[in-house]
């Protein structure tokens, strides 16, 4: 279980990547030097990580959820090749060892065949599903899951978002560079660098480092987000849910599904599977409450099925390794 300081650290982390150590103590009544040392020991042990990533959406890319089938022994070949290439996040593998979903970023324009060429070692899949994301649900300005408790109240998520840098109104909106590379690689490690330390890494002044973020951000560019690892929060079954709704209820439903509290992601899909959900449950009957109490109030749903995850491979910025949150070290993602 969590400790109550520590998962308000979190849910303002959530809230405001960047959020500054001296706004979150002064929200949660602790010290800035106990904010600090709190937040380092939950990086260290790999229970969380900010990080910050390239958004391709702004250069017309697209996310397509993969659901890829194999035979057991074949899986772990696939994953391993898979989680580390930069263009996959969110991998995990279900129940029973035959089935790892993922997530691709590729071009709008791109075939069926050109996305299995993005697979490694594509002959060992024996069946593929992969439907664009259509759109995501869900309050932007909330965090996406908080079901580890002693969240913030009301008022204090708002004085954290008041800290919430975002660009200035004459800031100029700017897509990427090849001279943003440093910028974008230390952000990928640690969401939360400090200004002069991109500084150090760009050779630029902390002034034109911050108005580059500006930009960025401005462009839609450069996102930040927050892995969680549910599992060390005393989470330990998370599912995949594939529901099939009538288009005209796809937008009701999916904000509802997005506003339940073990929901970590909503979203609407191509597909006969028209929406996919993600719940983190504590247990099996933590599970079974949720489908029976809360997914099954949303009558729109005509049908459903569910996929328990039993291995989580990768998040949106980390890989999990031995029950970790780490970095990954991409293989070059090959067009």
């Amino acid at each position: 279980m969590i400790k109550a300081l520590d998962a308000q650290i979190l849910h303002a982390l959530q809230l405001a990547p960047r959020v500054s150590f001296r706004r979150i103590a002064a929200v949660v009544g602790a010290s800035e030097q106990t904010v600090a040392r709190r937040y380092h020991r939950l990086r260290r042990d790999g229970v969380v990580r900010v990080v910050g990533l390239e958004n391709r959406w702004a250069d017309k890319e697209a996310n397509w959820v993969c659901r890829i089938r194999a035979a057991p022994d074949h899986i772990p070949q696939l994953a391993d090749a898979l989680v580390r290439r930069p263009d996959v996040s969110h991998a995990n593998v279900l129940t029973g060892w035959t089935d790892l979903v993922c997530v691709i970023r590729a071009p709008l324009g791109d075939t069926r065949e050109d996305l299995l060429r993005r697979l490694p070692r594509a002959a060992l899949v024996t069946d593929i599903t992969i439907d664009l994301l259509l759109r995501s649900f869900g309050d932007p300005a909330r965090a996406p899951w908080t079901g580890y408790g002693h969240t913030l109240s009301d008022r204090q998520a708002e004085h954290i978002l008041a800290d919430r840098t975002g660009p200035a109104a004459c800031v100029q909106p700017s897509l990427p560079t090849a001279e943003d590379r440093p910028i974008f690689d230390a952000l990928a490690e640690d969401g939360r660098t400090p200004q002069s330390r991109l500084a150090a890494r760009t050779g630029w002044s902390v002034a034109r480092v911050g108005r580059r973020l500006a930009a960025l951000e401005a462009s839609g560019a450069l996102l930040y987000d927050v892995d969680v690892l549910p599992e060390r929060l005393g989470h330990q079954l998370s599912a995949m849910l594939w529901l099939t709704l009538a288009p005209k209820d796809i937008q009701r439903a999916g904000e509802r599904i997005a506003a339940h509290s073990r929901i970590a992601f909503a979203g609407a899909t191509s597909g006969s599977k028209n929406l996919i959900a993600i719940a983190i449950c504590r247990d099996t009957d933590d599970l079974y409450r949720y489908l029976s109490e809360e997914l099954g109030q949303v009558e729109e749903i005509l049908s459903y099925e569910v996929g328990i995850r039993t291995h989580r491979l990768k998040q949106h910025g980390s890989l999990v390794a031995h029950g970790r949150l780490v970095h990954p070290r991409p293989t070059r993602a090959p067009r």
